[in-house]
Parts: structure tokens; C-alpha cells; sequence
């Protein structure tokens, strides 16, 4: 006798959702709140040109300053993390992110936008290494790319919605979207003082030397950053999705748009995000990630030749896929990477590679989109993406080497082998 349907959708569910403690939940319904009310960037990307009568280099600057803060955040957040302490970092992160947010909603002078831009994004980074390794340290390699996975999904769902109000407050006074955004921060901030709790590891009997120091041990781990330096490159390919605002003026086409096809990425992976665990379970990792990096250097390079709403919402789509099948492979090699005494520091300079992006992107593309031809860009994106695919080949099996090594040796062998 065959089994009603609702068995299935039942399996799948307890399968997807089932089994995670509470503190994942409680981190999720925060990033959840976070990302929808984060509209001050995305106000950004959409009125510098148009309505703050920026260059499209200087757009660039702005977005690439605050990519560029990010990361030099990243880096200090993933020492404090791991010697200060998870929790207080991202509290800490998180208030200092209100005061700012509220502070860009006055700004209207560009040099001073510049450096508010910079700061912004300096308190955006410093959090993020910390709440990635509460992430890691509550799952188990069991639950790993589950949990990666469904907070990517919150990300995203958040993401989506935070395009479409960008879209709807286009024309609202300025301080207000800056005060939303600062509000769902200040929100968040809340929920993690409540209800996480700090789970920074105390001292380890087998710690070296290096666990104890800054982060030199993980920028000498040549596979983790041949990693690094992979996603880097990806994700510049990704973050060049905030010049579509620039690339539609140089079509005509009303920037105020950007909000409906942008949304198109977080659409997709709201509605298809929770399947691509099952969909990529059985598959060698290193060839999901090149199958993503050739799909995100397809839908960039489509760029090029698109020119009306409907067919750049199709690139989003395009790029939107390969972004999803990276997402969950890349969360748990990430994780797999990492030493536990030093998971703050790996995530750190991991979150790096997704910071700088938002540095190099923006910069270089609103230079070239300046100086050359419109396809230029796009098309030397594709190139790009085809680099990283062909760079994931090569790495692939001595980074399934190390990660094997790291989640079943003793922690002597694993200090041996990074140090080799």
C-alpha cells in the first residue's frame, strides 16, 4: 500500500528542520529579523547616482569602503571571538552598528559618507566571525550543513524581503530607512543578549602556541587560504550584482527597479534553498562548487547583453543558482577547515574572502564602468568566474585531504599537519 504524500513532506521536514538546539533557532529568528530590515546599504546602491548625484566611481568607492571595513573587521571580530569571547563581540558588533546606522541617515556630504561607510561596515564584519562560531561550536558535524544551510536560507528570505522595501521607501525620507534599519539591529541585539549564551572553549590541553596568538597559524594554512582565496574570487563575481543599479541608468531603464530583480535572488533561494542539502548529498564537494562557479560566471557575463528588466532578472537567476549550490558546500568545508580552538580566527579570515569582495566589486567595477565599454565589465566577470571553477579542480582533492584529516585526527596529528 503506498504512503500518503504527507508522510513524505513530513520526512522531509523533520529531516530539514529537526534535531537542531535551541540556540541555533533563537540565532536564526535574529538574522532572520536583521537581514529584512537591512536597507541602509541597499538605499545606498540605489540612490547614489541617481539621487545623490555621485559618480559611478565614487558610488563604488562608497560600497568597496564599506566592503573594505568589513573585512578588516572580520579579522579582528575572529581574534576577539576566540579570546574575548563569542557573545560579548557580537553584542558589541551590534550596538555599534545601531549608533552608525542612525549616523548615515544624516549624512549627505561625501567625504563624510565615505568614512561613515568605512565604520558601518567595520562594526558589520567584527560580528561576523563570532556568530559563525557559535554556529559551529552548538552543531555537530552531523547537523553542519543543515544548519549552515537553513541560516543561509534566513539570510536570504531576510535579503529579499530587505530588496523589495528598499524598492517601496525609494522615495522616503532618507532618516527613516537608516532608523528602520537601525531598529531590527537593535532588535537583534536583544535576542542574542536573552537568550545566546557565550560558547567560547576554554583552554585546550593540547593548544600550541600558535592557538593562543593571533591568526598566523591560519594564513600559513596554504590549503585553507588557496580556499580562501577561491571564494574571494567568487564572491567578487556575486557582489557585482550591486552595479546593476549603475548598469540599468546606462540602459535607461529606472534603477528604481533594481529592488524587483535583485529580489529575484532571494526569491529563489527562499523557495529552493531547504532542497539543495538532499540535492548535493552523494556529490563530490569540489564539483558542486565548480558546477557553481560556471553557473555565477554564465549568469554575470548574460549581463552584458541584457537589456530590459525581464532579461536581467534573468541573469539574477542564472548566478542565483550557482550561489545556492555554493552556499551549503562551502559553509561546511569552511567548518570542516577550522581547528576548534581557533574557529573564531579560521572564520574570521574566511568571512574575509566574503567582506573583500564587497570591497573589490564595487571599486574596480564602477572604475571600469567609467573608463570602458558596458560589457567590458560583465564579460571580464565570466572570465573570471571560469577561473575560479578551474581553480577549484586543481585544490579539490588536497582540501578534501585536509578536511578528512582535521575532523578525524587526534589534535596533535591535526597541529602537525597544519603547521606542515
Amino acid at each position: 500500500m503506498p504512503r500518503p504524500k504527507t508522510h513524505y513532506v513530513t520526512r522531509w521536514a523533520g529531516d530539514t528542520l529537526g534535531g537542531l538546539p535551541a540556540t541555533f533557532w533563537y540565532l536564526w529568528l535574529g538574522t532572520l529579523i536583521n537581514r529584512l530590515g537591512a536597507v541602509a546599504i541597499l538605499f545606498l546602491e540605489i540612490h547614489m547616482v541617481d539621487g545623490y548625484g555621485f559618480s559611478a566611481t565614487f558610488a563604488g568607492l562608497v560600497l568597496g569602503l564599506y566592503g573594505g571595513g568589513m573585512a578588516l573587521g572580520s579579522l579582528a571580530g575572529g581574534v576577539l571571538a576566540d579570546r574575548w569571547g563569542r557573545r560579548k563581540t557580537l553584542l558589541t558588533a551590534n550596538v555599534l552598528g545601531v549608533v552608525t546606522a542612525l549616523a548615515l541617515g544624516f549624512t549627505e556630504r561625501a567625504p563624510v559618507m565615505a568614512a561613515m561607510a568605512l565604520v558601518y561596515g567595520l562594526w558589520n564584519g567584527l560580528g561576523r566571525p563570532a556568530y559563525s562560531a557559535i554556529l559551529v561550536d552548538i552543531l555537530g558535524p552531523a547537523k553542519r550543513m543543515r544548519g549552515m544551510n537553513l541560516n543561509y536560507w534566513a539570510i536570504n528570505l531576510g535579503f529579499s524581503g530587505a530588496a523589495m522595501f528598499a524598492g517601496l521607501l525609494a522615495h522616503t525620507p532618507r532618516i527613516v530607512v537608516f532608523a528602520l534599519n537601525a531598529t531590527v539591529l537593535a532588535i537583534t541585539t536583544v535576542i542574542v543578549a536573552v537568550k545566546v549564551p557565550d560558547t567560547t572553549p576554554g583552554p585546550s590541553a593540547h593548544a600550541v602556541k600558535d592557538e593562543t596568538g593571533g591568526i598566523g597559524l591560519v594564513l600559513r594554512d596554504r590549503t585553507f587560504m588557496m580556499f580562501v582565496a577561491l571564494n574571494l574570487g567568487l564572491w567578487i563575481l556575486i557582489e557585482s550584482c550591486k552595479l546593476l543599479p549603475i548598469a540599468m541608468v546606462n540602459e535607461g531603464i529606472d534603477p528604481a527597479n533594481y529592488g524587483k530583480i535583485i529580489a529575484v535572488n532571494g526569491i529563489m533561494i527562499v523557495t529552493g534553498q531547504l532542497f539543495v542539502p538532499r540535492l548535493v548529498s552523494g556529490r563530490r564537494r569540489t564539483h558542486v562548487l565548480i558546477a557553481a562557479a560556471l553557473l555565477v560566471a554564465v549568469g554575470m557575463g548574460a549581463v552584458a547583453v541584457a537589456g530590459s528588466v525581464g532579461a536581467l532578472a534573468l541573469t539574477v537567476a542564472v548566478w542565483t543558482l550557482g550561489e545556492m549550490l555554493n552556499a551549503p558546500v562551502n559553509g561546511a568545508y569552511i567548518a570542516d577547515l577550522s581547528r576548534p580552538a581557533m574557529r573564531g580566527r579560521y572564520q574570521g579570515v574566511a568571512s574575509m574572502s566574503f567582506t573583500l569582495a564587497n570591497f573589490f566589486a564595487p571599486v574596480i567595477g564602477g572604475f571600469v564602468l567609467d573608463r570602458t565599454p558596458p560589457a567590458t565589465l560583465w564579460l571580464g566577470l565570466c572570465a573570471l568566474g571560469v577561473l575560479v571553477a578551474v581553480g577549484q579542480w586543481i585544490t579539490g582533492p588536497a582540501r578534501e585531504r585536509r578536511a578528512a584529516l582535521l575532523t578525524a585526527a587526534p589534535p596533535a596529528a591535526r597541529t602537525a599537519e597544519l603547521v606542515g
